[in-house]
């Protein structure tokens, strides 16, 4: 089995690194976009990363190639209704099961039977873990960089009025008032992108998106019962989540919890070699010792499970 995508063009003007390859991957939905980097040396292993709110793919365009060169082979999606990817009619479309839904399929077509080294930013930590407590076994670990274990009421409740009202291109025009009606000849190329991305972003998807941010479930102790290893990491400056939240829920998972220096909330953006780093040390862990079998300590006990 082979993976279902084909070469598709990029999205916006900012440039492709080389090394870097813009597909669509066909979904049950439709076509969701990616980019992938093939590792460079002896492969090590699959990485997926999952793009967070009002975010896409390409929140990793320049981060994938220095994932690949440590030889894993690095893959980023843009999730439903963001930027080029498809978008279903409906809010109910995206539903945090449907999120996860998707980046389950995906994770079964560029893993290949592989487990796959799992990294949810912010909102997409939140569908990471759905994902990884539906079905563990195609995951070797999961990274919440920037993501908490719950969220709260009425969080984004102004942006969600504004979508309504106006629709996702207003909440670039009210954030860059000196900015609107300028062609993207007087803009920076990360303004003329973000502006790109958040018109052609679906108002569902802003808004499915608002209302799971804003649900204070919390599955940290699911999550735990995956016994999946468990990587917390965000940026010294990151305010998106309160960072008390993100070290409390490390502690819980009995995961490390890393600060990652000289950034925020986009980390593999602001300081793209130390969160490389941080990522090729986690993913690179020696393995656990397996139990000796003439050990008797690890022998159940009579009458134990085995």
């Amino acid at each position: 089995m082979t993976p279902e995508y084909a070469p598709t063009d990029p999205f916006g003007r900012m440039p492709v690194p080389s090394g870097v390859e813009v597909v669509a991957l066909s979904l049950p939905v439709g076509l969701l976009t990616a980019l992938h980097a093939r590792p460079v040396g002896a492969p090590r292993g699959v990485v997926l990363f999952v793009p967070g709110f009002t975010g896409s793919k390409e929140d990793f365009l320049d981060f994938l190639p220095l994932v690949a060169a440590e030889g894993w082979e690095a893959w980023a999606y843009s999730q439903r209704g963001q930027a080029d990817s498809v978008a279903p009619v409906g809010v109910d479309e995206y539903s945090l099961d449907a999120y996860a839904g998707d980046l389950l399929a995906v994770a079964r077509q560029v893993g290949q039977g592989r487990p796959v080294h799992l990294v949810g930013h912010s909102f997409g930590g939140i569908v990471a873990r759905a994902a990884a407590i539906a079905s563990p076994a195609l995951f070797a670990d999961i990274t919440l960089l920037c993501s908490g274990p719950h969220g709260w009421p009425r969080r984004n409740a102004k942006n969600a009025a504004l979508v309504r009202a106006k629709g996702s291109a207003a909440w670039w025009d009210r954030d860059n008032p000196l900015l609107v009606g300028r062609p993207d000849e007087e803009l920076t190329a990360d303004q003329a992108f973000r502006r790109l991305r958040l018109a052609r972003t679906s108002d569902e998807n802003l808004l499915g998106a608002i209302r799971i941010l804003a649900d204070e479930t919390d599955t940290t102790v699911d999550l735990a019962a995956t016994a999946l290893p468990v990587l917390v990491a965000h940026g010294v400056d990151d305010a998106a989540w309160p960072q008390d939240w993100q070290r409390a829920m490390a502690a819980r998972l009995d995961a490390p919890y890393l600060v990652i220096p000289g950034a925020a909330h986009s980390p593999q953006r602001e300081n793209p070699g130390a969160t490389a780093a941080v990522l090729h040390d986690f993913w690179g862990r020696p393995a656990p010792a397996a139990p000796d079998p003439t050990d008797s300590r690890a022998r159940p006990e009579p009458g134990q499970p085995r």
